[in-house]
Parts: C-alpha cells; sequence; structure tokens
C-alpha cells in the first residue's frame, strides 16, 4: 500500500494522515480506518526538510527572533583628478580656510613618498609627530611644477594626495620643497626621475 502525506498548515503544525496499513510498522489501524498513530517512520531526508520549513515558519510568525540586519553604507570614494600634465590629485580632506592662487605664499606640511610607497622625506617627525612646516612661492621659479598645480585651489586646512611625475618634478634641483640636510636631500634627489607621490596639507595661506 502507498503510504499518503497530507500538509496541512494550520499555525505552525502538520497534520499526517496514512490510509491503508504501511510496510513500516504503523500500530493502531483497524478495518474501519485509521484509529491512532503511535509512530511514523519518515525518510531522513523528508524529516530534515520538514525541520527546516517549520524554522522558517516560527521566522515569519515572529519576525522578532530573526537576527538584525546591520544598515548597509555605502563606502566613500576618493576620486581621482587627472591633470594635463599627467599630475593625478586625490581631495582627501576640503579646507575652510583662504584659498592658494598663484604668487601666494603658502605654508605646509607635506610627506613624500616613492611610487612603490618607500618614505623619501616629511616635514613631520615620524617618531615625534613634530613638525617643520615649509614656506613655499607658487610661481614656477620656487616650486616644482607638480606640487604648485596641487596647491592651487587648494584652501587652509585642505589635505590633498598626489602623484607627481618627473617631467613636472624636480627638473633642476634648485626647486622647491627639497631638505636642508644633506642625507634627506641626496635621497629626495637620487629619486627625481621617478614619480613621487605627496600627502600635503597647506596650513596658511599667508
Amino acid at each position: 500500500m502507498a503510504l499518503e502525506i497530507a500538509q496541512l498548515f494550520v499555525g505552525s503544525s502538520i497534520k499526517l494522515s496514512v490510509a491503508g496499513k504501511s510496510r513500516s510498522g504503523v500500530s493502531g489501524i483497524t478495518r474501519g480506518g485509521l484509529s491512532s498513530i503511535s509512530a511514523v517512520h519518515l525518510p531522513r531526508r523528508m524529516f530534515m526538510q520538514l525541520a527546516g520549513l517549520g524554522s522558517v515558519l516560527t521566522l515569519l510568525d515572529f519576525p522578532g527572533l530573526a537576527a538584525p540586519v546591520p544598515d548597509m553604507k555605502e563606502p566613500e570614494v576618493i576620486r581621482t583628478l587627472k591633470l594635463p600634465s599627467g599630475v593625478r590629485i586625490q581631495e582627501i580632506l576640503e579646507g575652510e580656510g583662504r584659498e592658494a592662487h598663484e604668487g601666494d605664499l603658502v605654508e605646509l606640511n607635506y610627506v613624500c613618498r616613492r611610487a612603490n610607497g618607500y618614505f623619501v622625506h616629511s616635514t613631520v617627525d615620524q617618531f615625534s609627530g613634530e613638525s617643520a612646516p615649509v614656506k613655499l612661492f607658487l610661481d614656477d621659479n620656487d616650486v616644482i611644477e607638480g606640487l604648485k598645480e596641487v596647491l592651487l585651489g587648494m584652501k587652509a586646512g585642505g589635505k590633498r594626495r598626489a602623484l607627481i611625475p618627473p617631467s613636472v618634478g624636480y627638473i633642476n634641483e634648485t626647486l622647491k620643497p627639497i631638505p636642508e640636510e644633506f642625507g634627506p636631500r641626496r635621497s629626495l634627489l637620487s629619486h627625481a626621475n621617478e614619480p613621487l607621490v605627496f600627502e600635503v596639507q597647506l596650513l596658511k595661506v599667508l
């Protein structure tokens, strides 16, 4: 005889009815029909499916039992601006002070690294945190062209990161910023023929 299972959902209960005599040993069967059921042997796969369905129904009936879903926020994207000279600029923090223009005298801190992240020079001591800001005139005779392009339009208090190609970098040894100490100066100029990454913080427009 075939085992017939009818699934009737009332709340979260499941009603099973069996017709006829089962090979699995259902007790309490009379000629007139089914009087009582003491045990029903179900395949393991079917049992697991019914158990899983019960869990789903519980979550539907009681949504408070479900794990809370955290709010998903879009990650902040830092856009890169590429200038015709090849300089690539990222705006890290927009300042709120005076804006720097051609010919202005500015005061800033900077960190210079090679494109592979290797440290070259900085106005901020890596250990003590003390800084020695530099002052630069924003013209072609005082500062490297690539850094001037980075600083133009910045507002005091702002921070930018830029990749400066060698064609607008240290094309001669007189351009600033450049360390006064022999060791850092030599280290910086030894990498003058490769792209350099500058992270600058504009402190003041004087």
